[in-house]
């Protein structure tokens, strides 16, 4: 009985364990060059309300920003 108690136990917990953030396969979908990518970004100083901007790859990068790194966390959709 013990035993069949702490097997449902174990099941229940690795079933519960996620993918950690940044996990392969967690990168931006795939576009065109015109698609753009909708990100999260942080509030400007003395703000507490984020947004959220669209821009395409190219763009992205003009501002160092790794689109398939940061979509894990701050991915919101893809237009285009």
């Amino acid at each position: 009985m013990s035993i069949q108690i702490v097997t449902a136990a174990l099941t229940v917990a690795v079933a519960t364990v996620q993918m950690p953030a940044g996990a392969p396969g967690t990168g931006a979908p795939s576009g065109t060059a015109t698609t753009r990518y909708c990100l999260k970004v942080d509030p400007p100083t003395g703000s507490r309300i984020g947004t959220i901007q669209c821009r395409t790859r190219e763009d992205w990068a003009a501002l160092e920003v790794d689109v398939d790194q940061e979509w894990a966390d701050n991915g919101v959709r893809v237009v285009g």
